[in-house]
């Protein structure tokens, strides 16, 4: 029997099968605290926008200026900011056919889509919207937005020299002071493109993990680590005009929720198109919403397609509702990017 065959086709225990399914760059994101897992907000989704679109409130630190305490001063209190921040639930589905002629001509070969293929393809879909995402917010206006964005990129296309325009062992660390100060420990995952990991290569600056196969023998991982950060590499990374685009992540950089669907899998058979096909549907509802950063279009879509979530205008710091530039601090926001030749 095919793996999964319609008459016997259970969707609660293909979703229970599929979320099993390893992907290792997802999972090293989330062991490296990239994501923070916000399945508290579920419940709360159903009461604002239908589910699709709300707003959560942040609670700034606590400030104001310190009195002396000189038995002649008056203590003046002071009350806690509280910044707005919009999320958005991004809801993705697909569907795969086999018709059942093609099962019958190659002698048994089963062409539904599998479990696992499943979710690969979702975990592909996932970083295409993350990618968008982080162009969205790189392209915020706006003068307390634009300030961020260039305190968290690092340019150096236009260093004097050419060794200068490429990703040196100073690189990491400049990027991560200039955009959080003190704070810049809060990083711990670099992701880059495979030329960009090369050059890092001969620069004997990047160091790759390693794990043993079936054989006992050695084998590099797809993943190093560069001056005690995971260095995840994917030539998915944005690639334009000669130049590379390395994003530095870091603790809870991002909220994440699987909102799931009210059918997230199904089988369906047409009888008759072709002499007879199977298909298999899936749904996702996910959540990934870049912290102290709010989706804040003019006009909010039910589920923003990837083109949507970049468009700079949409993205802004979360913010004060009645101080508009008392926004969320940028020092505490560990997404940052680097710019090189490679």
């Amino acid at each position: 029997m095919a793996e999964f065959d319609y008459k016997n086709f259970n969707p609660e225990v293909f979703e229970a099968y599929s979320k099993k399914v390893p992907n290792l760059t997802r999972n090293e994101l989330l062991k490296a605290g990239v994501f923070k897992d916000r399945s508290d907000l579920k419940a709360r989704m159903k009461d604002q926008a239908g589910g699709n679109y709300f707003v959560e409130p942040m609670q700034a630190r606590i400030g104001g200026s310190v009195i002396n305490y000189d038995g002649n001063t008056n203590i003046e209190a002071t009350g806690r900011s509280t910044y707005s921040q919009g999320k958005v639930i991004l809801g993705r589905a697909n569907a795969w056919a086999e018709k059942d002629f093609s099962y019958d001509i190659t002698g048994g070969v089963d062409f539904l889509a599998t479990a696992t293929e499943i979710e690969e393809y979702f975990d592909d879909i996932d970083q295409v919207d993350l990618l968008a995402i982080l162009e969205g917010i790189f392209g915020m206006t706006g003068t307390e937005n634009e300030i961020f964005v260039d305190n968290h990129t690092l340019d150096i296309t236009d260093a004097e020299s050419e060794a200068g325009k490429l990703i040196s062992a100073t690189t990491l660390n400049t990027i991560a002071q200039k955009a959080c100060g003190d704070n810049k420990d809060i990083f711990k995952v670099v992701i880059m493109h495979s030329a960009v990991a090369t050059n890092l290569e001969n620069l004997n600056l990047l160091n790759y993990l390693k794990y043993t196969d079936a054989s006992g023998v050695q084998r590099d991982l797809a993943m190093g680590t560069w001056n005690g950060k995971t260095v995840l590499v994917d030539d998915n990374m944005p690639y334009a005009n000669s130049e590379y685009t390395t994003y530095v992540l870091g603790l809870n950089a991002f909220d994440f929720l699987d909102a799931g669907a009210k059918v997230p899998y199904a089988m369906a058979r047409d009888e008759f198109t072709d002499g007879g096909v199977t298909s298999i549907i899936a749904r996702k509802r996910k959540m990934f919403a870049p912290l102290g950063i709010s989706y804040a279009p003019a006009s909010i879509p039910t589920s923003p397609t990837a083109t949507q979530l970049k468009v700079g205008a949409s993205w802004t710091l979360a913010r004060n509702a009645t101080e508009a530039t008392d926004v969320f601090p940028h020092k505490a926001i560990p997404i940052a990017r680097i710019i090189s030749l490679g």
